[in-house]
C-alpha cells in the first residue's frame, strides 16, 4: 500500500515511523471489522521504530473503529509516561505490554484481545487447540498456555510473568481471559491473531456436534508442521505480509481515513 502522507508529516515523523503508525491503525480498524475487539479495552501496541524504549498506544477511550495513524501516543516502556502525543494511558495495557516488549526480542508487536471464540476456549478446563486440521497443526507449535488467571493486570509484574510464559512462542492463551500474539511486524502479529481465532472457531463448531474430535495421525502432524515452516515456496513478502497487505487494500476502499 502506498500510504498518503504530507511532506509536513514526513518531516515530523519520518517515513518508517509513519508507516508503522499506518499499519497499527489498520490493525485496529480491521480487528474491529472482524469482531476481535471488545469495547474500548484490549490493546494492540508496537515498539516505535528506532526507539526501543517507547511503544505506540491509543489514548484510553478511543474506539478501535476510529483509530487513525496520527492518534497514537508514544509511551515509555520503563515508566509508562507519555513521551509524545496526548491522552491517558490505560493501565492494564502498560502493565501487560511494556514488560513483554522489553523482555522478548520477537515482540515488536504485542496484540491482546478478548476475541470471542479463542477467549471461549480459555474458559475451558482444557483450552488447547487440538491437532484436528492443518491450520490447527500449523499453529500448535507457536502457542504457549498460561493456566493461571491472577486477576486484572494492574502491575507490571504480571506482564513480566506473562513474558516468561510466552518464552520463544508467538501466541499466548491466557487462562479465563483472552489471547495475546507477538511478532516482529504488525503483519506477523495480526496474521497470527486472525488464524488463532479461525482455528478456535472451527474447533468450537466441531465440539458443538457432540462427536469425538478426529485427531490427525502423528506422521501427518509432523509432516504438516514441517511444511508450515518451509518458506522456500514463495519469494518476496511472507504469507503473513501478503495477507495483511490484502486486508489493507480492502480497508483502503472502505475506510481510507485510517491512514491520516
Amino acid at each position: 500500500m502506498q500510504f498518503r502522507v504530507s511532506p509536513q508529516t514526513l518531516s515530523e515523523y519520518g517515513a518508517e515511523e509513519w508507516q508503522a503508525r499506518v499499519d497499527l491503525a489498520a490493525a485496529h480498524r480491521l480487528a474491529f471489522i472482524q469482531g476481535f475487539s471488545e469495547g474500548i479495552f484490549n490493546h494492540l501496541t508496537f515498539v516505535v521504530p528506532g526507539k526501543s524504549d517507547c511503544y505506540y498506544q491509543i489514548p484510553f477511550g478511543t474506539h478501535w473503529s476510529e483509530v487513525t495513524a496520527s492518534c497514537f501516543m508514544e509511551v515509555g516502556i520503563d515508566d509508562g509516561e507519555i513521551k509524545r502525543g496526548e491522552g491517558e494511558v490505560e493501565r492494564s495495557c502498560y502493565c501487560i505490554h511494556a514488560p513483554i516488549h522489553k523482555a522478548l526480542p520477537q515482540a515488536k508487536a504485542v496484540f491482546h484481545t478478548h476475541m470471542p471464540h479463542a477467549s471461549a476456549l480459555t474458559r475451558l478446563e482444557d483450552p488447547r487447540i487440538k491437532e484436528i486440521g492443518q491450520t490447527e497443526v500449523g499453529l500448535s507449535g507457536a502457542i504457549a498456555y498460561d493456566d493461571e488467571y491472577t486477576g486484572p493486570a494492574l502491575d507490571p509484574a504480571e506482564g513480566a510473568r506473562l513474558a516468561k510464559v510466552i518464552g520463544d512462542k508467538t501466541v499466548l492463551f491466557m487462562a479465563n481471559h483472552g489471547i495475546s500474539t507477538v511478532g516482529q511486524t504488525v503483519a506477523d502479529a495480526y496474521d497470527m491473531l486472525y488464524y488463532v481465532e479461525r482455528a478456535a472457531q472451527v474447533q468450537i463448531y466441531a465440539m458443538w456436534t457432540g462427536q469425538r474430535l478426529k485427531q490427525l495421525p502423528a506422521p501427518v502432524v509432523e509432516k504438516t508442521k514441517r511444511d508450515y515452516k518451509d518458506d522456500h515456496l514463495y519469494k518476496g513478502p511472507t504469507p503473513a505480509q501478503r495477507h495483511f497487505d490484502a486486508l489493507k487494500r480492502m480497508l483502503d476502499r472502505k475506510e481510507p481515513d485510517y491512514a491520516t
